[in-house]
């Protein structure tokens, strides 16, 4: 069975697709301008079926974007090098002269506040409703970072399932499907200690995310939020984390690590199979129990997905995840949309499906993880996709 089949059938079964993940195209923040309205359902896009066009060919139409130059940056966390890489080719073929992605490597603090402020353009590694917490900072003249940008497009709404994933061994040999369990069952968390990052402390330290993704804030919150007195999460970088919680999970060492799609991860901790998707209690809401700066954003509600109980033993009809499946979307700077209307546009075509950037993630981590490299796959997604990307670039022209 060939790695795209595989991938296949694991997006199948955790039914990314399905409407039960839930509450993804929900409005995130009041104080932010959503460039495109959220669709009203969460189907990945088709791309096989692109509209039927008798536009002139793009080489001989004025390309709405020679002689500007864009500054855009990437997200610091791998799995979303591929959709910046796909902007940055799209923004070139309308003429755009455009920073390499590369470049410019931020976390959500910097590159929120470097668009408000406009030193960068745009990033296409938004996810809602979670980064909805960086619109809230105020600038030094009142404002707020939310009211100099904007929400652009639909590229993959619902798209990013997440949640924690458990030793499946361990969890079978102490019935822990839950956080709530691992929490609250002394024996089970003595057997979790042992084998931690900080064995003998008393705690569950589980892998959670790198400083300043967002999610470790999130992490933070629900620990609070669900009273996890015995639960302490692991801050640091990510792809190491993950190497150990493989390591683990394939020993049937205990561990918890949070996780996403779409990604490679999942090829490597493959749920129903070393591991478990483990289900919370009560997923947070808005009621921001840290008092992080923006964490009412934090709110996960409903945080379901219609994964079956062989993937996630602690489901009953859904799979209480404890967190919503994430839009990623473009955010950028206003006054670069309104005078590039072109640019707009085409944020607001592009759509990508989560089945292709997972491949993309999958090639990356089988060593096409360069710069060239990474650009390379970019290039060839738009070429297996030609006609509709052509349909995008029409539009786009033409709002010029």
């Amino acid at each position: 069975m060939n790695i795209r089949i595989k991938l296949l059938a694991l997006l199948a079964a955790f039914s990314l697709l399905a409407v039960a993940c839930g509450g993804a195209a929900e409005e995130v923040v009041d104080d932010v301008t959503t460039a495109t309205d959220a669709p009203d359902s969460t189907d990945a896009p088709d791309t096989t079926d692109a509209p039927d066009t008798t536009e002139a060919p793009m080489e001989d139409m004025a390309l709405p974007g020679e002689g500007v130059s864009v500054t855009m940056a990437r997200a610091d966390w791998s799995t979303g090098y591929f959709q910046a890489a796909v902007y940055a080719n799209l923004l070139g073929e309308l003429g755009y002269e455009v920073s390499d992605p590369s470049d410019l490597e931020l976390g959500p603090s910097l590159a929120y506040l470097s668009m408000a402020q406009g030193e960068i353009d745009f990033w296409a590694n938004s996810w809602y409703p979670g980064h909805a917490s960086w619109l809230a900072p105020e600038l030094p003249d009142g404002t707020t970072v939310g009211d100099h940008v904007s929400v652009v497009g639909e590229q993959m709404i619902a798209g990013g399932l997440q949640g924690y994933l458990i030793t499946k061994d361990f969890a079978d040999e102490f019935g822990v499907y839950s956080l709530d369990e691992l929490n609250n069952n002394a024996d089970a968390l003595a057997a979790f200690d042992a084998a931690d990052p900080s064995p003998g402390n008393g705690i569950a330290d589980i892998y959670g995310c790198a400083e300043s993704w967002t999610c470790d804030n999130i992490i933070t919150n629900q620990i609070a939020f669900s009273g996890w007195e015995n639960i302490d999460q692991v801050i640091a970088g990510y792809d190491a984390m993950v190497a150990e919680a493989t390591a683990k999970a394939n020993d049937g060492v205990p561990m918890v690590i949070y996780t996403w799609t779409p990604s490679a991860y999942i090829t490597e901790l493959r749920p129903g199979d070393n591991v478990y998707w483990l289900t919370v209690e009560d997923t947070i809401d808005d009621s921001n129990p840290t008092g992080i700066d923006g964490g009412e954003s934090h709110d996960q509600r409903p945080g379901t997905a219609n994964i079956n109980t062989d993937l996630c033993p602690g489901a009953t009809d859904l799979c209480q995840l404890g967190w919503i499946a994430a839009d990623i979307q473009v955010t950028a700077n206003n006054d670069f949309l309104a005078a590039n209307p072109a640019a707009q546009k085409l944020f607001e075509m592009v759509k990508l499906p989560i089945i292709d950037v997972s491949l993309a993630n999958v090639a990356q981590s089988n060593g096409a993880d360069s710069t060239e490299a990474i650009n390379g796959l970019a290039a060839d997604w738009i070429e297996e996709n030609r006609d509709l990307v052509d349909s995008w670039l029409h539009e786009a022209t033409g709002a010029a």
